[in-house]
């Protein structure tokens, strides 16, 4: 099972949350694609540009942080913080 967290924050306080999970074959890129596609449709924003910071934080730690400058339009709170805290496991019972 993948699961992937996603939170807004506003003055180090957390405005609201959800859980996405995914249960299909996809690849890991398509499952956090489609998950954050999932929370923004949710939260009613915008999709977020993916900056370098972004990636190389995602690669580094399975978290990223969404600030003002990944959004479009203005946004109502500080940024949107997805991390993934359950990765599918290549490891099946037999």
């Amino acid at each position: 099972m993948f699961r992937l967290w996603a939170k807004e924050w506003k003055e180090n306080r957390m405005l609201r949350d959800m859980t996405v999970e995914d249960a299909s074959d996809d690849t890991r890129t398509h499952k956090v694609f489609r998950a954050l596609d999932e929370v923004c449709c949710a939260f009613d924003l915008g999709k977020p540009i993916w900056l370098d910071v972004n990636i190389n934080e995602f690669k580094r730690h399975a978290k990223a942080r969404f600030g003002q400058d990944s959004f479009i339009e203005e946004i109502p709170f500080d940024f949107l913080e997805i991390q993934i805290i359950e990765e599918d496991s290549d490891i099946k019972n037999l």
